[in-house]
């Protein structure tokens, strides 16, 4: 494993985002939703996410989530996505949200 500096782990903008909308997105390689998030002063992005075998669009509205933002856009297909949803692999490889256990202000940052 490769060790970083205090100041590499400070550029990476974590934030605090609240999921306005989710959609399925069938033209994905892999099955995905498209995620709509509020990031407070830092705006509302979109995403995508492979995260389809542990949610439902509708249980995923009104969730806060943790968002890499500060990364450049990616096309995704004919899709662009803004920020990176961050989660991890449970013992199937199947995606589980990185969440927070009580409500923040919509752009807080990791620290």
């Amino acid at each position: 494993m490769d060790q970083i500096s205090w100041s590499d782990f400070e550029k990476v903008e974590l934030r605090v985002g609240t999921i306005l909308e989710a959609l399925e997105y069938p033209e994905a390689r892999k099955p995905a939703f498209k995620i709509k998030a509020d990031f407070g002063d830092f705006g509302i992005k979109w995403s995508s996410a492979q995260i389809t075998k542990h949610y439902t669009t509708h249980e995923l509205i009104g969730r806060q989530i943790i968002g890499v933002i500060n990364f450049p856009q990616k096309q995704i297909g004919k899709f662009m996505s803004e920020f990176l949803v961050t989660g991890f692999a449970d013992e199937n490889g199947d995606i589980i949200l990185s969440s927070i256990d009580k409500a923040v202000p919509n752009g807080s940052k990791l620290i």
